[in-house]
């Protein structure tokens, strides 16, 4: 079994070695999480112009409309699988790499295929049960939707780690991304909460700055009032190049801080009470232990005196 304990990203973390950590991994790995990163981000944006949404604009009948998003369905679907099979590849890159040299972006897609069916039958499960939980969140407060949407992305955060480390048994995986997020619970949650932010952030930046050059303002890039012009020239060559090229920059961002959080929960784990003897048998503190009067040099049993 691989010890993982050598990985540099396994350790106990504060918010601010996790961003540290993250930036270190991200600098030194960078070519490589950036190709895989390109090519998906390149086959996504060359994939979404073959679906002409231009045509739901002209159609106002309810019943053709829904024929014609049935006509979408496939070519989605298509894309979704795509996004979700480079995803489990840079998972496992980012894994396992460290660990060992030998495990190239060749070795790392044809390992990580085994983990793809069973990822995939998790994120349905759990975008069943988030459906869920945000509609309940609705009905609650308009508040509650968005901490629904925070919870289940940071359980999503734990999934691939869970499953690349610990095996790919579909239950296992749920039962323990719950329990690891769950263990520090509000630390899980606003740390996913500051890095979902600064994702938004950074990439709300970087699509400004590359729709500045066909839109001619930041004005228009906030405010889109001429949807034809801007399905025009999101089919053109360039702009897919640079939608890429900006989606290559944030997307290993993901996997890294997956792999960050997990491994702190993890190496949380192995963190024993200080002084603490278990034995041979393995026992914990005792509950009569934690009510018992401190030890001290006059309770020691002094030896007989012949």
């Amino acid at each position: 079994m691989i010890d993982f304990s050598s990985h540099p990203l396994y350790r106990r973390h504060t918010i601010d070695s996790a961003m540290s950590s993250l930036w270190e991994f991200y600098k030194t790995r960078f070519l490589t999480l950036f190709l895989i990163s390109f090519v998906m981000s390149l086959i996504m944006q060359f994939s979404s112009t073959l679906i002409d949404l231009s045509e739901m604009q002209s159609i106002t009948d309810p019943q053709e409309m829904l024929m014609k998003m049935r006509e979408y369905l496939l070519p989605m679907l298509a894309i979704s699988l795509i996004t979700l099979l480079f995803t489990t590849i840079m998972h496992y890159y980012v894994l396992y790499n460290p660990l060992d040299q030998g495990n190239n972006i060749l070795v790392c897609i044809i390992n990580s295929l085994r983990f793809f069916i069973p990822y995939l039958i998790v994120l349905i499960l759990l975008a069943f049960a988030g459906s869920i939980a945000i509609i309940l969140g609705i009905l609650a407060l308009v508040i509650g939707a968005f901490f629904a949407a925070l919870y289940i992305f940071m359980i999503y955060l734990f999934i691939l780690p869970v499953m690349m480390v610990e095996g790919p048994n579909i239950g296992h995986t749920i039962t323990r991304s719950i329990t690891l997020s769950h263990r520090n619970f509000w630390s899980n949650m606003g740390w996913s909460a500051v890095f979902l932010i600064l994702l938004i952030v950074i990439s709300i930046i970087l699509s400004g700055i590359v729709l500045l050059p066909f839109t001619g303002s930041f004005m228009k890039v906030i405010v889109t009032q001429d949807v034809e012009s801007a399905i025009d020239f999101a089919s053109r060559p360039s702009f897919i190049f640079l939608s890429a090229v900006v989606n290559a920059l944030t997307l290993p961002l993901l996997p890294i801080f997956a792999s960050i959080i997990y491994f702190n929960g993890k190496a949380g784990e192995e963190v024993q009470v200080p002084g603490n003897d278990f034995g041979e048998q393995g026992r914990g503190v005792r509950v009569e232990d934690l009510y018992a009067r401190p030890w001290s040099d006059d309770n020691r049993e002094k030896p007989d005196n012949d």
